[in-house]
Formats: structure tokens, C-alpha cells, sequence
């Protein structure tokens, strides 16, 4: 089977070229010999990429695989084509087998403390001094990825509870550094301000969310060369969140309200700062699969141009991750649109035709 991709065909910032093949399910940028079955016109972009999704979860924790499958399908049909799976409790190697699925880098499971993160969520360890070790088992299970809940709200407080880092810096240090050897990143979940700095001398090699950063906070992250996932659906949901907890955690509510507050000047100061600001829709849980053309909009609300969202939800953060986009040879993992995404980030919610591994699926 041969398609022709024909219109403009992106391959990065700096290039694009007029037209590229589909032959079986790799692409190629020289024409075959043989004549096309299909042709595909538009603008035609690398697979997108949301790069904080959670695949095998839903709001009371792990799905059967099922579900899981339909959580997969979402993304798919939505041009997401490679998930970073920022954590999940169930076990989807077997979609590796897979190929109307997305492509999954996991993180193994949330590494978090008892009764310091969503039940059901992540791994809870009994001791922070065990978390070196999880995260080499979770670096075995992943692929490439580990996840660290760095913060969350801490209930033994009482009135008083309001976000608190779970662990101890030299004990954090110790699990980036065991991750490293491994051959594996990290990346940390994290709302408050307070456990930022130690993430950073950490090593970590990202942040999730990351809304407590404070104005110094966001300029050694810029200059250590972290990334930042926005997660803005996330944070639109803050002031709901601190609703639910205003009767038992005043302080927590009147934090994550701030924070709600200053969502869309706090990622365009991210970006300002020269900060990569990635393209996550924090799926799973409370949020719907397929909504990355919906976080990409709300990016573009907080101030960040159209090309470079749509950018990061695809060929830069391909790049990132280590996996190639449209290139000789690449795996056939395209979407094309009737308009271009860099200039209208809306365009992102209507893809003409989706094609994953050479095949059409949408």
C-alpha cells in the first residue's frame, strides 16, 4: 500500500517539503516507482505527542484493559500517536502488541508516601528512605521515564494540612542519581513552590505542572534546561478542587485558588523565561483521553504563539523524546489538516486523516 502525502509536509522547525510517500508503514521523502492508491492533500504533521497522559487509569484508580484500550483509541483518533505515560497503577505492555494503538513510553508507577497522594494512584512506599530503590524497579518496569509525586497535600495537618514535599533532599538526590544509572529520567509531579529548588539540584529532568513556581524558581529552571508540562485542563480544575477541600484544608483550598487565578500568566511567564513548555492533557483520572487540540488551546490562551504549540504537541517534542517524526525511513505516524495548526491552533480539533504505523485510522 502506497499513500501520498501532498501539500505541505512538516519536518521540523526549519524545514517542509511538498510532499512525502507512505510505502507499507514507513515513510519516505522519494517517490516510488509504483503509483499511489490513496493520496492525502493538506498540511501534514509528525504524529502529535501528549507527553502527560495516563493510560490504565480512570478516577478510582486502575481500568481493565478494555477500557484501557478505549482510553488508547481516544488518543489515537485525536492525532495523538505517542503517549508519555506519566504514571500509571496497570500494566499496558500488552498494547506494545498493538498496532492500532499509540506508541506508550511508560514511567511505571506515581512513587509517592501513604496517604500523600490519590488512593489508588501510585506505589506507595512505607519509608522515604525506599525510594531510591523504587525507582530503579520502576525504571526497569518503564520505558526510559520514572514519575516522583514530589508534593502533595498533607492531611495530617488537619486545618493546617496545605502542600508539603514528601521527601527529604538528600534522599531525592540519591533517587535521581540510582534513576540516571539506569539509563532512565524523571519526572516530578509538583504544585507547590516549596519542593522545586530541591527537584532541581536533584537533577530532575522534568516538571509536571509546576504552578507554585516562583519568578527566581522559573529562571533556574530555565537555565538548568527543564521542561515544564503545563497540564493547563489540570489546572483550570483548581478551584473546584479547593471547593471540595475548603470544610477540612482552608490553607490548601486558598493556595489551589490562587493558583487557578494565575494559570495563564504563570505558563506565559514560563514561556518568556525561555522555559520548553511541553503539550499534556494529564489524561486519565478526572480528565478525558483525547483532549490534547484542547490543551493546545488553552496554550495559546495563556499567550504562547499557535507554531509553538503546535510544535511542542509534536515534532520538538518528538525530538525530546528521542523518537523521530516524518524522516527517511520513520514509521508512518502522521496527521493532516485542511488548514495549518502553527497558524490556527484550532485546526488541531479537526483532522482530516489520522495514519499510525501506515494505516488509516481516521
Amino acid at each position: 500500500m502506497i499513500t501520498h502525502l501532498r501539500g505541505t509536509v512538516v519536518l521540523d522547525d526549519e524545514h517542509e517539503v511538498g510532499e512525502a510517500w507512505v510505502v507499507g508503514d514507513r515513510l519516505t521523502l522519494e517517490q516510488p516507482a509504483e503509483a499511489p492508491e490513496v493520496v492525502l492533500e493538506g498540511w501534514v504533521l509528525p504524529g502529535l505527542v501528549d507527553v502527560h497522559c495516563h493510560v490504565g487509569l480512570a478516577a478510582d484508580g486502575p481500568v481493565d484493559d478494555a477500557t484501557a484500550q478505549v482510553q488508547a483509541w481516544a488518543d489515537r483518533d485525536a492525532g495523538v500517536l505517542l503517549v508519555r505515560d506519566a504514571g500509571s497503577p496497570s500494566d499496558t505492555r500488552w498494547m506494545d502488541q498493538r498496532p492500532d494503538l499509540p506508541r506508550l513510553l511508560r514511567a511505571g508507577h506515581h512513587l509517592a508516601l501513604p496517604k500523600r497522594y490519590l488512593r489508588h494512584y501510585g506505589r506507595e512506599l512505607a519509608d522515604p528512605s525506599l525510594l531510591p530503590q523504587a525507582v530503579r524497579e520502576e525504571a526497569a518496569r518503564g520505558d526510559g521515564w520514572v514519575k516522583i509525586v514530589a508534593d502533595w497535600i498533607d492531611r495530617d495537618l488537619g486545618a493546617e494540612g496545605d502542600l508539603r514535599p514528601l521527601w527529604p533532599a538528600d534522599v531525592l538526590a540519591e533517587a535521581v542519581a540510582a534513576a540516571h544509572a539506569a539509563g532512565a529520567r524523571v519526572t516530578a509531579h509538583t504544585f507547590s513552590h516549596e519542593a522545586i529548588d530541591a527537584l532541581l539540584d536533584a537533577g530532575v529532568d522534568g516538571l509536571e505542572h509546576a504552578t507554585g513556581a516562583t519568578p527566581a524558581q522559573i529562571e533556574r529552571i530555565a537555565a538548568a534546561g527543564v521542561p515544564v508540562t503545563a497540564t493547563l485542563l489540570q489546572v483550570g480544575r483548581f478551584a473546584d478542587i479547593a471547593a471540595q477541600g475548603e470544610a477540612r484544608y482552608p490553607r490548601f483550598a486558598a493556595r489551589m485558588r490562587a493558583m487557578h487565578a494565575r494559570r495563564y500568566e504563570h505558563v506565559r511567564d514560563l514561556h518568556d523565561a525561555g522555559v520548553r513548555v511541553l503539550v499534556g492533557t494529564d489524561a486519565g483520572g478526572t480528565i478525558g483521553h483525547g483532549e490534547i487540540a484542547a490543551e493546545a488551546a488553552e496554550m495559546v490562551r495563556a499567550g504562547i504563539p499557535a507554531h509553538d504549540v503546535a510544535a511542542a504537541a509534536s515534532w520538538r517534542t518528538r525530538a525530546w523524546l528521542g523518537v523521530p517524526g516524518i524522516a527517511e525511513g520513520s514509521s508512518a505516524d502522521v496527521v493532516v489538516y485542511g488548514a495549518d495548526p502553527r497558524a490556527d491552533i484550532r485546526v488541531l480539533a479537526r483532522p482530516q486523516a489520522v495514519v499510525l504505523r501506515g494505516v488509516r485510522v481516521r
